[in-house]
């Protein structure tokens, strides 16, 4: 009989983001390998649907509302309680399915993969400080991204027994050397050199000071990404005279990604708070051999881009460290092209999605007792 997952958190596939792509990733690499996964999250609409994608069956339950970027929902609670599994793989922070794991599964084998610390919301942790520490402790085994995280976050100190470091990976070969036509025709529309940004548009990524460092560097920088920040990011671009020079995209579709990656000369991930605690978009723009310009968050953003490697590690917070960084890429392309092959080379050997999904796989064993097995073979 296949092993049964339940993956629960707040969205997923076709909604973009860092955590929704991990989680689609990794639900359909297990379904490929012969497990039975089921994904709960909440639907973007007041209706629960039931549907699969990728050989994941896929439960949207019904949404009410939002509250603290929270979807809320009284039918995933139900669904929490419904469907069946053998192992339970919640992806945290997302409140409501902390609480209807401690509530309606207390005995199901359970795995936690922390993707963040929250740090904005100081008033919500006052209450959700309390569950967040209850449901770390009724976890087998805890995720973490980095070694960089789980020795920083004060949350998983005190689980440090039971913390797994597993790196997040990605299919490295869809970013690697896309359709020649796609990336000139990017470059024909948008006036080389590119600076890229991919990201949803949310106060932690840091956008505002990469806007501002823009003015001290000469390309254009395109933006790809929606999110509550936007109208208030345009607005500062346009501001600060950079209405020619920054180019808002929205949602890029992923068959393009790939494209934009290869397009740009260097890509910059600028994150301002401990929110972002790894930043997936730093290995795509390494798979497809671009150097890459961060900040330094004592999160996993500085263990996935090695400053002065696979590209530059800078304060958070510094438009003019930012805009430095940058400058300094632009001007040498023999670094840039350096940097962009070791960061190629770090992610076939680091980050692999194979990689990933299969140490997944046997931690799901380790917490029932028991080797996990699929199609008879040990993963």
């Amino acid at each position: 009989m296949a092993l049964r997952v339940l993956h629960v958190y707040k969205d997923y596939a076709p909604v973009i983001g860092g955590i929704e792509n991990h989680v689609r990733l990794l639900a359909e690499g297990q379904a490929a390998r012969g497990l039975e996964v089921t994904v709960l999250v909440t639907n973007t609409s007041a209706r629960t649907i039931e549907e699969r994608r990728g050989g994941v069956r896929v439960v949207k339950a019904a949404r009410l509302g939002e509250a603290a970027s929270t979807p809320l929902s009284l039918r995933f609670f139900r669904e929490i309680a419904r469907l069946e599994s053998d192992v339970m793989h919640l992806h945290s922070p997302y409140p409501p399915a902390e609480i209807g794991a401690l509530v309606f599964r207390p005995r199901t084998p359970c795995i936690l993969t922390y993707h963040s610390d929250v740090v904005r919301q100081r008033w919500m942790m006052k209450v959700y400080g309390v569950v967040l520490r209850r449901i770390l402790r009724r976890a087998d085994r805890i995720i973490a991204a980095s070694a960089n995280l789980a020795a920083s976050s004060p949350f998983l100190r005190a689980a440090a027994g039971r913390c797994e470091v597993i790196p997040h990976g990605i299919d490295a070969a869809r970013f690697d050397r896309p359709a020649a036509s796609a990336v000139e025709t990017i470059r024909r529309r948008h006036r080389p050199p590119i600076v890229l940004f991919v990201g949803r548009l949310r106060y932690y990524k840091g956008l505002d000071y990469l806007l501002q460092a823009m003015r001290d560097v000469g390309a254009t920088l395109l933006v790809a990404g929606t999110g509550a920040m936007e109208g208030a990011w345009r607005t500062l671009a346009a501001n600060l005279g950079l209405a020619d020079r920054a180019v808002f995209l929205g949602d890029v579709p992923d068959e393009e990604l790939p494209a934009y990656y290869s397009a740009c000369e260097v890509f910059v991930l600028p994150a301002s708070h401990r929110s972002e605690a790894f930043g997936l978009v730093q290995l795509e723009a390494m798979a497809a051999r671009r150097p890459v310009v961060s900040t330094e968050l004592g999160t996993g953003t500085s263990f996935v881009n090695v400053h002065g490697e696979t590209g530059l590690v800078v304060p958070p917070r510094d438009p003019g460290a930012l805009a430095s960084a940058i400058s300094s890429l632009l001007r040498d392309p023999d670094r840039r092209r350096a940097m962009g092959e070791a960061g190629g080379r770090r992610v076939a050997a680091e980050f692999s999605a194979d990689r990933m999904i299969d140490r997944i796989i046997e931690l799901y064993g380790a917490v029932q007792g028991r080797s996990a097995r699929v199609d008879g073979m040990r993963c």
